[in-house]
Formats: structure tokens, sequence, C-alpha cells
């Protein structure tokens, strides 16, 4: 057992210790995709402002709530990869290139984000009277 009272793996670290590096890096990053996301959500409104106005209310807040939920959900599969890598023998070269995987999961959430708007909730949105 180690310093950090978990079992060490081969000549690596402990869980407690990659679970603590993974937390370290990619929650900070969080804010990053959340603001990310939010960018898009925005563009799409100011872009496209006189057809949205009638969209904006409670329910629609809530409903924003609910998929902001399921995009921080979706988030925390960063770490079913990360921690798998962390374990391995090529732990050094993943920490170097893990910006790879928050990059490539953001650009997919915002065109994600983009296409839910595009496709589920712009066609929808009734003309003000």
């Amino acid at each position: 057992m180690d310093a950090s009272g978990s079992q060490p793996v081969g000549n690596g670290p402990g869980l407690r210790a990659l679970l603590d590096d993974a937390l370290r890096y990619w929650e900070p990053r969080r804010i990053l995709y959340n603001l990310g996301l939010a960018a898009v959500v925005l563009g799409w409104v100011a872009l496209t402002w006189p057809h949205f106005r009638p969209a904006l209310g409670l329910q629609a807040l809530a409903l924003l709530f609910v998929l902001a939920v399921l995009a921080n959900v979706c988030y925390c599969a960063a770490y079913l990869v990360d921690l798998p890598l962390q374990y391995s023998s090529f732990r050094a070269a993943w920490r170097r290139r893990r910006f790879a995987l928050w990059l490539a999961g953001m650009l997919f959430a915002a065109l994600l984000a983009s296409y839910w708007i595009a496709d589920e909730i712009y066609p929808y949105v009734s003309a003000a009277p």
C-alpha cells in the first residue's frame, strides 16, 4: 500500500492517485466545456433572434437545464477512457496528449448541440403571432 492508501499497480501509482490526477485534469476543463456549449446556444439564439423570441419562457429554461445536465453526464465519459489509459503502460504519453480527447469531445458536443437546435428545436418554434 502506498502513502495515498491505495494499492499501486505494478510500479505505477495507486487508484486513489490516478483518480486524483483525473479529477485534477478533467474538472477544471468542465467549466470550459460548459462555456463552449453555452456559446453555441447563445450563438444560435443571437443569430436567429426574432425566430426564437416566442420560445423563451419558463418551460424552455427547464428543458435547457435538463439538456445541460445530460451534457455534463456525457462529459463524464472522459473518465471511462482516461482511467484505463492511466493504468496502462502508455500512461506518460497519454497524460501529455489527453487534451486531444477533451478537444474531440468538446467539438463533438458542440456539433451535437448545434444539430439538436437546428433539427429538433428550430423548426418547431412558431413565429410570433
